[in-house]
């Protein structure tokens, strides 16, 4: 479920003092719910990637052809990545704030920044935008929820068309494929945790 982007604000992350030249694209609520101590688990899973895009013929349609079109515009080289176009965030992290770096997606080209026991930071960067994913675990009504936000910094105009030119992909395929994969993996994980289950 979308959520405003206000709810990023409204969060204390350690995110909004790091990265405050970042806009926020998008808030969501992800489908994936629990105790206190079960975010370490949600972010193996996403970082694991398994049955990525199982079953969801347009989001892997879209995948290859973003994949072709980066490749053709040159998008994708590596002058344009981290450490050359883009400074990694982790280079922002205070030193003496001891943050783990977490685990990187598998199979994605996002690279983990860091990770604490309720925000994991991964980022990524092309010649057209450097953008974040925060996954964050919230407290609400007695449990604790994923929450993902998606934020970006477009490299000029290229980049703000890319944006304008994704969003209605991200939005309407993209993520809701990604939703369901998360959704399947943590039901599974829950219900083979569950005591007396085999």
């Amino acid at each position: 479920m979308k959520l405003p982007n206000s709810t990023y604000t409204a969060r204390a992350w350690a995110l909004a003092d790091i990265a405050p030249d970042f806009r926020v694209e998008d808030v969501w609520m992800l489908p994936a719910g629990g105790s206190p101590d079960e975010f370490p688990e949600l972010v193996r899973q996403i970082a694991a990637g398994e049955g990525a895009f199982e079953g969801e013929r347009f989001a892997v349609l879209i995948y290859v052809a973003r994949q072709k079109l980066g490749a053709w515009f040159g998008w994708d080289r590596p002058e344009h990545g981290l450490g050359t176009r883009a400074i990694s965030l982790r280079e922002r992290l205070p030193q003496d704030a001891g943050y783990e770096r977490g685990p990187d997606q598998r199979g994605a080209p996002w690279t983990s920044v860091y990770c604490t026991d309720r925000e994991w930071v991964t980022e990524y960067a092309s010649r057209t935008v450097h953008a974040l994913m925060l996954v964050g675990w919230v407290p609400e009504g007695g449990v604790h929820r994923g929450e993902m936000t998606v934020l970006v910094r477009p490299n000029g105009v290229l980049g703000r068309l890319y944006m304008a030119g994704i969003r209605p992909f991200r939005r309407l395929v993209v993520n809701p494929a990604f939703f369901r994969m998360v959704e399947r993996n943590w039901d599974k994980s829950r219900a083979d945790r569950r005591p007396g289950v085999q």
